[in-house]
């Protein structure tokens, strides 16, 4: 009976475990899914069209390109390689400009064929109207067939999801606003984080040790928006009152916030791979007349390095992963950053910010996946480095 219910036990262990493990390989599975189907979306907004005149010889344009062209930026087709001609730019509603209404058809049945005709009588237009009113015999080039490449987004500078008639997804300025802001966030906590651990694990005392573990776990427990709230309502007034800036939701900011919330995790962590060191080793030091600190650098430090670093990953990890207290702090400023003290936006808030009003199954929508997918292997990296730096400490 003993051996029966051993039995049924590890069963319904290993099938715990099975399905636990097959959810999380779904879980991946379908974020790299709806991820993927970016790149199968059409680099102009779905549902409309982007038409030339048959002389002009473009016919892609990047979605950067589109946007500036809208805003004005780009005037002549020449500066992306097409012919010497101003560029006209025609919307829907732009049509009463050039057809009377009694052309266009009480009923807009007619404008199909205004369109038609008003492109392939301009050089240098460029028309965006929806594919509901191009005509069968369309005298223009249509040039809204690309789809949305790898390196649009890879190598994007720009995030407008919202853009029109060219949505943009640039990876670039999410990423390296997370990077600006983790990077701070490290180079912030971790030598507070490392004194605290080197003072708990080889100076305090029994009774000062056991006082301050728990303080130190109660902080990993209190929830991130309560971080936000004390940033937003302390720390970002204090930095721009200080340091004289326009505004305090800045990358630096983001990096007070989240050095606050990763020390937790840095001094555990280090604390325990410094008390690991084997205390014939702290006395051998010791006897051969070094003092206690010259034992704590030559030491302690050099035993539990792979520990600290190990301590220093997953702080980097809990920043990066960071939610709702970057998202209330840094500005949420998509821009590529130049410095710690201006506005940033990074992937974890651009999801939580934006999920939300994206359209099901839309580019806007597996874009955020695609960001997903971006922060997971990150991280994963990252689980990886933290596991290699562990095995490397035991042998």
């Amino acid at each position: 009976m003993r051996k029966f219910i051993e039995k049924l036990v590890e069963g319904g262990l290993l099938l715990s475990g099975s399905v636990t493990s097959l959810t999380i390989l779904l879980i991946i599975f379908f974020l790299f899914k709806e991820a993927t189907g970016l790149f199968n979306s059409p680099s102009v907004e779905e549902g409309y069209v982007l038409a030339v005149n048959q002389e002009n010889p473009v016919r892609h344009l990047s979605p950067e390109k589109i946007m500036d062209i809208f805003d004005s930026e780009i005037t002549n087709w020449n500066e992306v390689g097409g012919i010497d001609e101003e560029i006209l730019l025609v919307r829907l509603s732009d049509l009463t400009n050039y057809f009377s209404e009694e052309e266009l058809g009480d009923e807009f049945q007619f404008i199909p064929e205004k369109i038609s005709e008003l492109v392939g009588r301009e050089p240098g237009i460029i028309a965006f109207f929806p594919h509901q009113y191009l005509a069968d015999n369309f005298d223009g080039a249509i040039i809204s067939g690309d789809k949305i490449t790898l390196w649009d987004f890879f190598e994007g500078t720009k995030w407008y999801p919202t853009s029109t008639p060219s949505p943009i997804f640039g990876l670039i300025p999410l990423l390296l606003g997370t990077l600006l802001v983790s990077v701070g966030a490290i180079a912030l906590s971790l030598p507070f984080g490392l004194a605290v651990a080197i003072y708990m694990a080889e100076i305090a005392n029994m009774r000062v040790r056991n006082l301050l573990k728990p303080v130190i776990e109660l902080l990993a427990g209190i929830p991130s928006v309560v971080y936000g709230f004390f940033g937003l309502v302390v720390i970002v007034p204090l930095i721009q009152k200080v340091l004289n800036l326009p505004v305090g939701e800045t990358a630096f900011a983001g990096s007070v916030v989240l050095a606050i919330m990763a020390l937790p995790t840095i001094i555990t962590v280090a604390e325990d791979s410094m008390r690991t060191t084997p205390r014939a080793m702290k006395e051998a030091s010791l006897a051969l007349g070094a003092t206690q600190w010259q034992t704590i650098y030559k030491v302690v430090i050099p035993y539990s390095i792979s520990g600290i670093t190990s301590a220093a990953v997953l702080g980097i990890g809990r920043a990066i992963g960071e939610t709702m207290a970057v998202l209330m702090v840094t500005g949420n400023a998509a821009v590529i950053p130049t410095s710690f003290f201006e506005p940033v936006r990074t992937i974890p808030a651009t999801i939580a910010a934006e999920l939300g009003e994206a359209p099901a199954g839309g580019a806007h929508y597996q874009a955020l996946f695609l960001l997903g997918a971006v922060l997971f292997l990150i991280t994963l990296l990252l689980s990886i480095y933290v596991e290699f730096m562990s095995s490397k400490r035991k042998m």
